[in-house]
């Protein structure tokens, strides 16, 4: 029977999804490889993925390499597979996505004096995308990867007035890549003159004026400090495609909103008597364990609603209050940290919460969540208290304004005063919470209300739970 050669393609994860980065080769040449079998992972702006088979066969040929960024739609393999087999077969499924499978790094590489050259040696340029007509609304693919620069990089470039469309960048098809806007911000006064800006890998460019720095970021955007050297008998090892976009916005976070954190000690004893009463009759009706953190959800959203401010975004000099209640919760991965949503969660009851909380997490250490699943939300809560830690000051997740972090649940002895005004000594079970914020649109005074009251809220929790 004679053989065909399918193209496996670098698949479009999302719709705001221009390019993909290769981050590991499940398959090598020659191997055969069953229909929906995973052959390769890759990673986006949003999340990273397992990408399967299209069809049964021999993987005849990888054409681009791990490490390596190309447009959606680029050819990154070829199989070979007899012509029978590709007619009766179907069209392949949309992927599984992963929440954040990433390549596992390199061997570590002793520190030495060729080690510069030998990592400049190692880059592969990612390859130009084949022009393409236009699509629905009028644009190109290589338009699109133009202008749909990742989040990060659009969030940047807005909140400096950079329009990015008049950009060439050293990204796919001239896409402006963070590094890109660093070096235009870097460079402001020049900008800010009317001075022309060469693009990294693209011509000149006049991009819109700059405003002042110190308008947008605590402490302006200044200069980039140089990059440590490694020593004799040290250890390199490249970041991870997941580690490096954290990396990216969490520095954006900080570089974005003016940060403030608060702290308060709530006792819940009240909730542990609760769940400890509940906790049998809630596994045997809803089959899900009950923790604390489906109750300092419920009592959050309630914050939510009256302090609506916290739920909200900042867009230039307008404020957009959010209607919806899209709590994000951290989930501490072994490859890093991924910030699921559960939607609508005003709407659920503590069991809806439970099971909604339970299936995020697990999905995502399963490396199962869709991209939606890790988009729109409007407020974060991170629980650093798993781990031992007492309290926290985590960074916002934009473009929210506010996250919630939750400490250690623990026993402590507290001076409590009893009906008669005597004041004894009880054993209370209490954590601390920290509420980071963005002081561009919340005041201390307002954030300090919201936190008292997700406070009193679990501090005098209703019996009727449900």
């Amino acid at each position: 029977m004679a053989v065909a050669r399918i193209d496996v393609i670098m698949p479009q994860m999302g719709e705001s999804i221009a390019e993909g980065t290769v981050s590991k080769w499940l398959k090598k040449v020659g191997d055969s490889v069953k229909r929906d079998e995973p052959i390769f992972e890759i990673s986006t702006d949003k999340v990273d993925a397992e990408i399967p088979s299209p069809s049964a066969g021999t993987l005849a040929e990888i054409l681009v390499l791990e490490g390596q960024t190309v447009a959606v739609q680029t050819v990154v393999a070829r199989l070979e597979t007899e012509v029978g087999a590709v007619k009766a077969a179907p069209a392949a499924p949309a992927p599984v996505v992963a929440a954040g499978s990433v390549a596992r790094p390199p061997a570590p590489v002793a520190a030495s004096a060729a080690l510069a050259p030998a990592v400049a040696s190692a880059r592969v340029d990612a390859p130009r995308p084949i022009a393409t007509a236009p699509s629905g609304n009028g644009q190109t693919l290589e338009e699109r990867l133009r202008t749909r620069s990742s989040p990060l990089v659009r969030k940047i470039a807005a909140d400096h007035g950079i329009e990015l469309a008049t950009l060439t960048g050293s990204g796919v098809a001239g896409r402006v890549t963070k590094r890109d806007i660093e070096a235009l911000l870097e460079s402001g006064a020049a900008v800010a003159a009317g001075s022309r800006v060469v693009g990294v890998g693209g011509p000149s460019v006049t991009p819109a004026p700059l405003a002042s720095p110190s308008m947008h970021a605590p402490g302006g955007v200044g200069p980039a400090l140089p990059v440590p050297e490694a020593w004799p008998g040290d250890v390199v090892e490249p970041m991870t495609k997941m580690r490096q976009l954290i990396s990216d916005h969490m520095v954006a976070s900080r570089r974005t909103s003016a940060h403030v954190t608060s702290v308060f000690e709530v006792d819940l004893t009240r909730v542990a008597r609760i769940r400890a009463k509940k906790q049998a009759e809630f596994a045997a009706t809803s089959g899900q364990r009950l923790s604390y953190l489906p109750f300092i959800i419920r009592a959050a959203v309630e914050g939510l609603k009256t302090f609506p401010v916290l739920n909200a975004s900042v867009a230039g000099s307008n404020v957009i209050y959010r209607k919806q209640y899209n709590i994000g919760i951290a989930v501490a991965l072994e490859w890093g940290l991924i910030v699921p949503v559960i939607k609508h969660a005003d709407d659920l009851s503590l069991v809806g919460i439970t099971r909604a909380l339970n299936d995020i997490a697990g999905r995502a250490r399963s490396k199962r969540l869709q991209p939606e699943e890790v988009q729109d939300g409007t407020f974060t809560i991170t629980n650093p208290g798993v781990f031992g830690s007492l309290m926290g000051t985590p960074i916002i997740n934009q473009p929210q304004v506010a996250i919630m972090g939750v400490g250690a649940i623990e026993k402590r002895p507290k001076v409590i005063t009893g009906a008669d005004g005597e004041d004894t000594i009880a054993i209370r079970t209490c954590s601390y919470f920290s509420i980071s914020f963005d002081h561009r649109l919340i005041d201390g005074a307002v954030a300090d209300e919201f936190l008292a009251f997700v406070k009193k809220r679990l501090e005098t929790y209703p019996e009727d739970v449900s």
